[in-house]
């Protein structure tokens, strides 16, 4: 039996069928809304977890251990969800796995503004965290099998961008709230996460599965290859490498995103500044690092337009290093932290969206959202662990210090990647990164 056809090689926006587009929507705006699920608490973690613990500052040992335990299962059930749906994205289908996924971190995000005690609170954030860890894979692989190969990294851009703003909706709304006269309870903030729910009727009703999935499950009558067959083959060098990867060098960005705001409202709250005051600087900071990561994510894609995918990768983890390092290597006042090196490292940061579109195509088709979500969710899973470790070590320290020290991981990051495929699955075969055949096996 032939292999599934490749989609037709569009070189213009006009040529792209419905199909195409409806796929591209419903991928960026599940991650655009991933962006703002992710950071609603990441912005608003410090005060509302004092405020649940009755704790007095942000200075109290325990403050800082329950918001490590809570980023940690948040991380837990990001890569949880990203195996679990994953898996449910080659055995059902991308679109509907792109379903459950939006319903899942849609309702439990908005479940999460009910919160009585950190536990549920910590709960609440694992659940939904299923549901964005699962988008991912899905969102991708559904791109990888109906968009032309030709446009992935500018897809991959496009996507990623998606996530920052996403994460820039999540700060503006902070900021604003915190303009208020009477700023309501932090908690106000996550009944936005329902809205994506909504996003769930368009996708079950006008984006259909691709083809190149639904030719490839009648190929095999249906009998989909287990998740063994990842560890087995050439397939097993990819995954394993792809695993080390992104361990890494997402506990150096997990690290960073969620802390480096801790130490910039440390700073301020040592300058006597009101808690009201402290907030709107610390989202306005958080918003130029993410209007940087989308400069990041176009200029990542045009540098593996010009040198490859893994060249590019391994370049751009150097200067994910460089900008943490410089950041945190003395001590920096806000200013300096705030109005450069941290937008620095948020360009940087573009490094992510190449794994997008450069992920789920080392893998079969049947393999697809399997492989991806399993490679990507080891990183998850050793960020979660980096999060909980830098919870009990920044008691005894400082927070400039351990965010330092997380910059080694993403050097580290970039000297693994120079073993990464440069080979991709179309259909039985794999070919190069330049279209060419270059052997093995369906």
């Amino acid at each position: 039996m032939s292999p599934p056809a490749a989609p037709r090689e569009a070189t213009r926006l006009g040529e792209l069928s419905p199909q195409q587009w409806k796929s591209g929507i419903a991928a960026w705006l599940g991650w655009l809304f991933d962006g703002l699920e992710l950071h609603l608490y990441t912005l608003v973690a410090t005060p509302l977890v004092i405020q649940l613990l009755a704790a007095t500052s942000a200075a109290d040992p325990a403050v800082k251990e329950k918001t490590a335990y809570i980023q940690a299962a948040f991380l837990v059930g990001w890569a949880a969800g990203g195996a679990f749906f994953g898996r449910l994205g080659d055995l059902l289908g991308r679109s509907r796995a792109l379903a459950l996924t939006v319903l899942t971190y849609a309702l439990c995000t908005g479940l999460c503004a009910t919160a009585q005690t950190w536990w549920q609170l910590m709960i609440f954030r694992f659940v939904a965290a299923l549901g964005i860890g699962g988008e991912w894979a899905v969102g991708a692989s559904l791109l990888t099998e109906t968009w032309p190969r030709a446009w992935r990294p500018w897809l991959a851009a496009v996507l990623q961008t998606g996530v920052n703003l996403g994460i820039l909706l999540a700060a503006t709304t902070v900021g604003l709230l915190a303009l208020l006269p009477h700023p309501p309870s932090e908690r106000f903030v996550f009944l936005l996460g329902v809205l994506p729910a909504l996003l769930v009727f368009w996708i079950r009703r006008q984006v259909p599965e691709p083809e190149a999935w639904a030719q490839a499950e009648k190929a095999v009558g249906h009998k989909n290859p287990g998740v063994r067959e990842l560890f087995r083959g050439d397939i097993a060098k990819t995954t394993w490498i792809t695993s080390v990867v992104c361990a890494l060098s997402l506990s150096a960005w997990w690290l960073f995103v969620f802390w480096h705001s801790q130490h910039l409202r440390r700073l301020l709250d040592a300058a006597g500044l009101p808690p009201a005051e402290i907030t709107r600087r610390v989202s306005a900071a958080f918003f130029l690092v993410n209007v940087l990561a989308i400069a990041g994510n176009f200029a990542a894609g045009w540098l593996a337009r010009r040198v490859n995918n893994r060249r590019a990768i391994i370049l751009l983890f150097l200067g994910l290093f460089g900008s943490m390092a410089g950041a945190f290597i003395v001590p920096r006042g806000f200013g300096a932290l705030a109005w450069f090196w941290l937008p620095l490292t948020g360009f940087f940061s573009g490094v992510f969206g190449l794994f997008t579109m450069y992920l789920p195509p080392l893998f079969p088709t049947l393999l697809r959202t399997t492989g991806a979500g399993f490679c990507y969710n080891i990183g998850r899973l050793a960020a979660a662990a980096a999060s909980v470790i830098f919870g009990w070590l920044a008691p005894v320290g400082d927070f400039r210090l351990a965010l330092l020290a997380s910059s080694l991981l993403a050097l580290a990051a970039a000297g693994c990647s120079w073993w990464l495929p440069e080979r991709e699955w179309d259909g039985g075969q794999r070919i190069d990164v330049g279209g060419q055949t270059s052997g093995g096996k369906g």
